[in-house]
């Protein structure tokens, strides 16, 4: 068994220029895609973030209240690189959050670091200030180094995930990815389910150990499904 840091840096090491992640907004046509070395910049980025801003530590639990959008991926990512446990305890260590839910989480800035993503196009900075003692994500992301090395890095025993009644530690969600059951290898995985829900989680490692890549869309139009599979040259779907 291994860790998820071990294995993107393997994957890494293949063909880093491949698309790996490849976004859709279908409300606001919004396009982005990341190849796997540019995914992996902005993990080591975000986990520069949430150890530097948000004080976090090997075994801490971060909440990530984050809508279906890319960033969901690379703060699992970047949690996973620290060693946090990615949960959905209404009592985390810290939280990452979009607009929507901003002002509540805003109201607990002073008793947990709160990052705010403002999930606008490339992943900048919100319109307006952010309440007092929220990190906006756009502004404060772009300060951490392009390369991350935990001073304690996580083993294949920390625990992963505790999400509802999903409970995995690193070792078992590399080897559960490993094994496969929605992806084969190099395929082109489409998706409209939230990375950072229970059932979403598969849809971050099975592309990543199995060296394909995910279509990922937020506000699906039925009426587009179809095309936007096609166009992307998918090959399976969740």
């Amino acid at each position: 068994m291994t860790t998820f840091s071990s294995e993107l840096a393997r994957q890494l090491r293949g063909d880093a220029g491949r698309p790996f992640i490849t976004f859709y907004d279908h409300e606001t046509d919004e396009r982005v895609e990341l190849s796997l070395t540019t995914f992996a910049n902005w993990v080591s980025k975000a986990a520069g973030l949430l150890v530097e801003e948000a004080d976090l530590e090997r075994g801490m639990r971060l909440r990530l209240d984050l809508p279906t959008h890319w960033l969901g991926p690379v703060f699992l990512a970047a949690a996973w690189t620290v060693g946090l446990t990615v949960t959905d305890d209404a009592d985390p260590d810290a939280v990452v959050c979009g607009p929507d839910t901003l002002d509540a989480w805003a109201a607990r800035a002073d008793d947990l670091p709160v990052l705010a993503c403002s999930l606008r196009p490339l992943g900048v900075r919100f319109a307006e200030p952010v309440p007092a003692g929220v990190h906006d994500v756009g502004i404060e992301i772009w300060t951490q180094p392009d390369a991350f090395t935990a001073w304690d890095p996580p083993t294949d025993a920390d625990e992963a995930v505790s999400l509802g009644d999903l409970a995995l530690t690193q070792g078992a969600l590399m080897e559960a990815a490993a094994a496969g059951s929605v992806l084969t290898d190099g395929g082109r995985l489409f998706s409209a389910t939230n990375p950072a829900s229970p059932p979403g989680i598969v849809t971050v490692t099975e592309p990543l150990v199995r060296g394909g890549s995910l279509v990922l869309v937020r506000h699906l139009a039925p009426e587009r499904s179809q095309s936007t599979y096609d166009e992307e040259r998918a090959t399976h779907r969740i």
